[in-house]
Formats: C-alpha cells, sequence, structure tokens
C-alpha cells in the first residue's frame, strides 16, 4: 500500500497527517481516501495539488507499493 500524507484542511478533514491506502494509481488511492474520511475530505481534494514522491502528479499516474502520495491544499499569504 501507498502512504497518503496529508497537510492542512486535508489533515483536518481526515484526522490524520498520513495513512496506507491501497489503489493502482494515484486518482484510486486519493477515491479510497474519499470514501474512507468522507465528501469534506474529497472537497479540499478537489482544490489541492496532488503529488507523487515529492512530484507533481496526474490522477493516471502509476502506484507502487513504496510509493508516497500527497495532498498539499492551496496555501495563501501575503
Amino acid at each position: 500500500m501507498a502512504r497518503l500524507r496529508l497537510f492542512g484542511p486535508a489533515r483536518e478533514a481526515a484526522g490524520t497527517g498520513s495513512v496506507e491506502m491501497s489503489g493502482e494509481s494515484v486518482g484510486r488511492v486519493l477515491l479510497a481516501a474519499e470514501l474512507r474520511f468522507g465528501q469534506s475530505f474529497g472537497r479540499v481534494v478537489a482544490v489541492s495539488s496532488i503529488w507523487l514522491n515529492g512530484v507533481a502528479a496526474a490522477p493516471d499516474a502509476r502506484v507502487n507499493d513504496d510509493d508516497e502520495v500527497a495532498v498539499i491544499p492551496p496555501v495563501s499569504g501575503g
């Protein structure tokens, strides 16, 4: 299973900062996470950047058991 890392609002919506999730692609990992954590988590993911092993990733990017998928919500500041 891949490690799903969650930051900011994604972490708050899931109630955890890190969890192992199964899925053969980034999109499948995120779908499994949304099914587990609910619609509020899905809304955060919809506006977040998704990285696979430190690189921006598309939903169809392949995921292996030793990979890390990270949900990086938008950051505002000034």
